[in-house]
Protein backbone atom coordinates (compact mmCIF):
# COMPACT_ATOMS: atom_id res chain seq x y z
CA UNK A 1 0.00 0.00 0.00
CA UNK A 2 1.24 3.72 -0.96
CA UNK A 3 0.25 6.39 1.01
CA UNK A 4 1.88 9.55 1.83
CA UNK A 5 2.62 10.62 5.33
CA UNK A 6 4.64 8.22 7.65
CA UNK A 7 3.11 4.90 8.52
CA UNK A 8 3.95 2.81 11.61
CA UNK A 9 3.40 -1.02 11.13
CA UNK A 10 2.84 -1.55 15.05
CA UNK A 11 -0.16 -2.83 16.34
CA UNK A 12 -0.10 -0.30 19.14
CA UNK A 13 0.63 3.18 18.99
CA UNK A 14 0.05 5.52 22.03
CA UNK A 15 -1.92 8.37 21.04
CA UNK A 16 -3.77 7.48 18.35
CA UNK A 17 -7.48 7.91 16.94
CA UNK A 18 -9.06 4.52 15.90
CA UNK A 19 -11.26 5.04 13.24
CA UNK A 20 -13.61 2.00 11.69
CA UNK A 21 -14.30 1.66 7.86
CA UNK A 22 -16.28 -0.34 5.92
CA UNK A 23 -16.68 1.42 2.58
CA UNK A 24 -19.62 3.32 3.16
CA UNK A 25 -20.57 6.94 2.74
CA UNK A 26 -21.05 7.64 6.60
CA UNK A 27 -17.40 5.83 7.43
CA UNK A 28 -16.13 7.84 4.35
CA UNK A 29 -17.33 11.00 6.39
CA UNK A 30 -15.33 9.39 9.65
CA UNK A 31 -12.43 8.70 8.59
CA UNK A 32 -12.29 12.72 6.91
CA UNK A 33 -13.24 13.76 10.71
CA UNK A 34 -11.03 11.54 12.11
CA UNK A 35 -8.00 12.55 10.48
CA UNK A 36 -9.12 16.29 10.61
CA UNK A 37 -8.99 15.92 14.78
CA UNK A 38 -5.93 13.94 14.81
CA UNK A 39 -4.04 16.77 12.56
CA UNK A 40 -5.61 19.13 15.61
CA UNK A 41 -4.92 17.42 18.33
CA UNK A 42 -1.02 16.39 17.31
CA UNK A 43 -2.63 12.09 17.74
CA UNK A 44 -2.03 9.73 15.26
CA UNK A 45 -4.34 8.14 13.18
CA UNK A 46 -5.00 3.72 13.21
CA UNK A 47 -7.23 2.65 10.64
CA UNK A 48 -9.22 -0.46 11.00
CA UNK A 49 -11.42 -2.89 9.09
CA UNK A 50 -13.36 -5.43 10.47
CA UNK A 51 -13.71 -8.81 8.51
CA UNK A 52 -15.84 -10.69 9.60
CA UNK A 53 -15.97 -14.51 9.28
CA UNK A 54 -18.96 -15.36 7.70
CA UNK A 55 -17.98 -13.29 4.17
CA UNK A 56 -18.17 -14.79 1.29
CA UNK A 57 -14.80 -16.25 -0.18
CA UNK A 58 -12.54 -13.54 -1.50
CA UNK A 59 -13.77 -10.99 1.10
CA UNK A 60 -10.46 -10.77 2.32
CA UNK A 61 -9.30 -9.48 -0.79
CA UNK A 62 -11.80 -7.07 -0.47
CA UNK A 63 -11.35 -6.15 3.08
CA UNK A 64 -8.02 -4.95 1.81
CA UNK A 65 -9.04 -2.81 -0.79
CA UNK A 66 -11.33 -1.01 1.57
CA UNK A 67 -8.61 -0.56 4.27
CA UNK A 68 -6.35 0.31 1.79
CA UNK A 69 -9.04 3.24 0.09
CA UNK A 70 -9.66 4.51 3.41
CA UNK A 71 -5.66 5.31 4.49
CA UNK A 72 -4.80 6.60 1.11
CA UNK A 73 -7.81 9.23 1.79
CA UNK A 74 -6.87 10.10 4.82
CA UNK A 75 -3.13 9.99 3.86
CA UNK A 76 -4.09 12.64 1.61
CA UNK A 77 -6.02 14.80 3.84
CA UNK A 78 -3.47 14.67 6.64
CA UNK A 79 -0.02 14.00 5.09
CA UNK A 80 1.25 14.76 8.56
CA UNK A 81 -0.16 12.49 10.98
CA UNK A 82 1.32 9.72 11.89
CA UNK A 83 -0.95 6.67 10.59
CA UNK A 84 -1.01 3.03 10.90
CA UNK A 85 -3.79 0.50 9.59
CA UNK A 86 -5.09 -3.32 10.73
CA UNK A 87 -7.12 -5.76 8.96
CA UNK A 88 -9.32 -7.19 11.92
CA UNK A 89 -10.99 -10.14 12.08
CA UNK A 90 -14.56 -11.19 14.36
CA UNK A 91 -17.22 -9.56 15.20
CA UNK A 92 -17.12 -5.53 14.15
CA UNK A 93 -18.57 -4.15 17.69
CA UNK A 94 -16.73 -6.35 19.99
CA UNK A 95 -12.98 -5.65 17.62
CA UNK A 96 -13.94 -1.84 17.94
CA UNK A 97 -14.63 -1.88 21.56
CA UNK A 98 -11.51 -4.12 22.36
CA UNK A 99 -9.70 -0.93 20.25
CA UNK A 100 -10.82 1.90 22.60
CA UNK A 101 -9.03 -0.03 25.21
CA UNK A 102 -5.76 1.66 24.05
CA UNK A 103 -7.60 4.61 21.56
CA UNK A 104 -7.78 7.99 22.61
CA UNK A 105 -10.76 7.72 20.94
CA UNK A 106 -12.97 5.45 18.52
CA UNK A 107 -14.52 7.03 15.05
CA UNK A 108 -17.03 5.76 13.27
CA UNK A 109 -19.85 6.77 10.69
CA UNK A 110 -23.30 6.75 11.97
CA UNK A 111 -24.63 3.70 9.46
CA UNK A 112 -22.64 1.02 7.39
CA UNK A 113 -23.17 -1.41 4.83
CA UNK A 114 -25.62 -4.09 5.85
CA UNK A 115 -28.43 -2.23 8.23
CA UNK A 116 -31.93 -0.32 7.71
CA UNK A 117 -31.16 2.87 5.23
CA UNK A 118 -34.15 4.58 7.31
CA UNK A 119 -31.87 4.02 10.23
CA UNK A 120 -29.89 7.04 11.44
CA UNK A 121 -27.90 5.68 14.06
CA UNK A 122 -26.95 1.85 13.02
CA UNK A 123 -26.33 -1.29 15.91
CA UNK A 124 -22.77 -1.42 15.71
CA UNK A 125 -22.16 2.42 16.41
CA UNK A 126 -24.82 2.21 19.26
CA UNK A 127 -23.06 -0.79 20.27
CA UNK A 128 -19.53 0.85 20.45
CA UNK A 129 -20.96 3.83 22.36
CA UNK A 130 -22.55 1.92 25.31
CA UNK A 131 -19.55 -0.11 25.91
CA UNK A 132 -16.57 1.22 24.82
CA UNK A 133 -13.70 2.15 27.18
CA UNK A 134 -13.46 5.69 25.98
CA UNK A 135 -14.87 8.48 24.10
CA UNK A 136 -16.68 7.47 20.65
CA UNK A 137 -17.89 9.56 17.77
CA UNK A 138 -20.43 9.01 15.65
CA UNK A 139 -20.16 11.02 12.39
CA UNK A 140 -22.96 11.29 9.86
CA UNK A 141 -21.84 12.62 6.93
CA UNK A 142 -19.06 15.40 5.59
CA UNK A 143 -18.44 18.46 7.05
CA UNK A 144 -20.07 21.39 5.02
CA UNK A 145 -19.92 24.73 7.33
CA UNK A 146 -17.58 25.43 10.47
CA UNK A 147 -19.20 27.29 13.19
CA UNK A 148 -15.97 27.30 15.87
CA UNK A 149 -18.11 26.12 18.49
CA UNK A 150 -18.38 22.68 20.49
CA UNK A 151 -21.56 21.97 22.45
CA UNK A 152 -21.99 19.85 25.63
CA UNK A 153 -24.53 18.78 28.14
CA UNK A 154 -23.42 18.90 31.47
CA UNK A 155 -24.88 18.11 34.74
CA UNK A 156 -22.16 17.54 37.64
CA UNK A 157 -22.08 13.59 36.87
CA UNK A 158 -18.82 11.72 36.59
CA UNK A 159 -19.59 10.87 33.05
CA UNK A 160 -20.35 14.45 32.47
CA UNK A 161 -16.88 15.78 34.15
CA UNK A 162 -15.32 13.09 31.65
CA UNK A 163 -16.95 14.35 28.74
CA UNK A 164 -16.09 18.27 30.05
CA UNK A 165 -12.81 17.14 29.92
CA UNK A 166 -12.93 15.81 26.48
CA UNK A 167 -14.56 19.10 25.07
CA UNK A 168 -11.93 21.34 26.49
CA UNK A 169 -9.73 19.62 24.98
CA UNK A 170 -11.33 19.43 21.71
CA UNK A 171 -12.12 23.04 21.89
CA UNK A 172 -8.93 24.52 22.67
CA UNK A 173 -7.10 22.67 19.27
CA UNK A 174 -9.54 23.98 17.41
CA UNK A 175 -9.33 27.35 18.90
CA UNK A 176 -13.33 27.87 19.16
CA UNK A 177 -15.44 28.46 21.67
CA UNK A 178 -17.46 26.06 23.95
CA UNK A 179 -21.17 26.18 24.88
CA UNK A 180 -22.40 24.35 28.12
CA UNK A 181 -26.11 23.19 28.18
CA UNK A 182 -27.86 22.71 31.16
CA UNK A 183 -31.49 21.59 30.81
CA UNK A 184 -33.63 20.70 33.36
CA UNK A 185 -37.12 19.01 32.42
CA UNK A 186 -40.08 19.90 34.34
CA UNK A 187 -41.77 17.50 36.39
CA UNK A 188 -44.83 16.37 35.46
CA UNK A 189 -47.82 18.23 37.71
CA UNK A 190 -51.62 18.53 37.51
CA UNK A 191 -52.45 22.01 35.43
CA UNK A 192 -54.90 22.67 38.02
CA UNK A 193 -52.12 22.90 40.91
CA UNK A 194 -51.39 26.67 40.11
CA UNK A 195 -49.89 27.34 43.44
CA UNK A 196 -47.48 24.10 42.08
CA UNK A 197 -46.27 26.56 39.36
CA UNK A 198 -44.10 29.10 41.93
CA UNK A 199 -42.14 26.47 43.33
CA UNK A 200 -41.64 25.04 40.21
CA UNK A 201 -39.95 28.04 39.22
CA UNK A 202 -38.26 28.76 41.97
CA UNK A 203 -36.70 24.82 42.13
CA UNK A 204 -35.25 25.58 38.68
CA UNK A 205 -33.64 29.15 39.80
CA UNK A 206 -32.14 26.83 42.09
CA UNK A 207 -31.05 24.11 39.67
CA UNK A 208 -29.35 27.28 37.28
CA UNK A 209 -27.82 28.57 39.87
CA UNK A 210 -26.09 25.02 40.90
CA UNK A 211 -24.82 24.53 37.32
CA UNK A 212 -23.24 27.98 36.69
CA UNK A 213 -21.20 27.66 40.12
CA UNK A 214 -20.37 23.81 38.98
CA UNK A 215 -18.16 25.89 36.49
CA UNK A 216 -16.60 27.98 38.20
CA UNK A 217 -13.76 25.41 38.38
CA UNK A 218 -13.61 24.99 34.43
CA UNK A 219 -12.94 28.16 33.91
CA UNK A 220 -10.93 28.95 36.39
CA UNK A 221 -8.54 26.06 35.04
CA UNK A 222 -9.19 26.94 31.56
CA UNK A 223 -8.84 30.43 30.96
CA UNK A 224 -7.22 30.22 27.76
CA UNK A 225 -10.76 28.50 26.81
CA UNK A 226 -14.16 30.44 26.06
CA UNK A 227 -16.66 29.20 27.72
CA UNK A 228 -20.31 30.32 27.55
CA UNK A 229 -23.25 28.55 29.24
CA UNK A 230 -26.97 28.79 29.20
CA UNK A 231 -29.64 27.19 31.53
CA UNK A 232 -32.92 26.08 30.47
CA UNK A 233 -36.29 24.72 31.86
CA UNK A 234 -36.45 22.01 28.83
CA UNK A 235 -35.60 18.55 27.75
CA UNK A 236 -31.87 17.89 27.93
CA UNK A 237 -32.31 16.17 24.31
CA UNK A 238 -34.47 19.04 22.94
CA UNK A 239 -32.13 21.78 24.11
CA UNK A 240 -29.22 19.78 22.96
CA UNK A 241 -30.50 19.48 19.55
CA UNK A 242 -31.31 22.73 19.32
CA UNK A 243 -27.81 24.41 20.29
CA UNK A 244 -26.32 21.20 17.88
CA UNK A 245 -27.63 23.45 14.87
CA UNK A 246 -24.21 25.63 15.41
CA UNK A 247 -22.05 23.14 16.52
CA UNK A 248 -19.32 21.67 15.12
CA UNK A 249 -19.38 19.25 17.59
CA UNK A 250 -22.06 18.06 20.90
CA UNK A 251 -20.50 15.86 23.43
CA UNK A 252 -22.20 14.14 25.96
CA UNK A 253 -21.08 11.64 28.85
CA UNK A 254 -22.70 8.17 28.47
CA UNK A 255 -24.99 8.24 31.54
CA UNK A 256 -26.22 11.60 33.52
CA UNK A 257 -27.92 11.88 36.90
CA UNK A 258 -31.20 10.17 37.38
CA UNK A 259 -30.44 6.82 35.51
CA UNK A 260 -30.53 3.51 35.95
CA UNK A 261 -26.76 2.58 37.02
CA UNK A 262 -26.65 -0.36 34.82
CA UNK A 263 -27.81 1.52 31.61
CA UNK A 264 -24.98 1.66 29.17
CA UNK A 265 -26.44 4.67 27.53
CA UNK A 266 -28.96 6.89 29.25
CA UNK A 267 -31.69 8.41 27.85
CA UNK A 268 -30.12 11.54 27.12
CA UNK A 269 -26.91 10.70 24.92
CA UNK A 270 -29.35 7.89 23.57
CA UNK A 271 -31.78 10.27 21.86
CA UNK A 272 -28.75 12.70 21.33
CA UNK A 273 -27.03 9.84 19.09
CA UNK A 274 -30.53 9.21 17.36
CA UNK A 275 -31.35 13.01 16.50
CA UNK A 276 -28.38 15.60 16.44
CA UNK A 277 -26.75 15.28 12.41
CA UNK A 278 -23.33 16.97 13.73
CA UNK A 279 -21.08 15.14 14.81
CA UNK A 280 -21.44 13.31 18.53
CA UNK A 281 -19.15 12.35 20.88
CA UNK A 282 -20.33 10.05 23.75
CA UNK A 283 -17.59 10.21 26.64
CA UNK A 284 -17.87 7.57 29.09
CA UNK A 285 -15.14 7.45 31.90
CA UNK A 286 -12.60 4.62 31.15
CA UNK A 287 -13.16 2.77 34.97
CA UNK A 288 -16.46 2.67 34.10
CA UNK A 289 -15.95 0.79 30.80
CA UNK A 290 -18.17 -2.65 30.48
Amino acid sequence: MEVEGPIVEESVMAGRIVVGVDGSAPATAAVEWAAADARHRALGLRIVHVCEPWHADGATEHCARTLETAAAHAGDLAPDVELSTELLHGGVAGALVAESATADSVVLGSRGHGGFTGMVLGSIGMAVAGHAAGPVVIVRGPAVVTHGRIVIGYDGSEPSVAAMAYAIEQTRSRDAQLHVVYAWQLPVYSPYAVAFSDLLQEAFQQQAQAARERLIPWREANPDVLITDEQLCEHPVSALIKAAATADLVVVGSRGLGGFASAVLGSVSHGVLHHVSRPVAVVRPREEAS
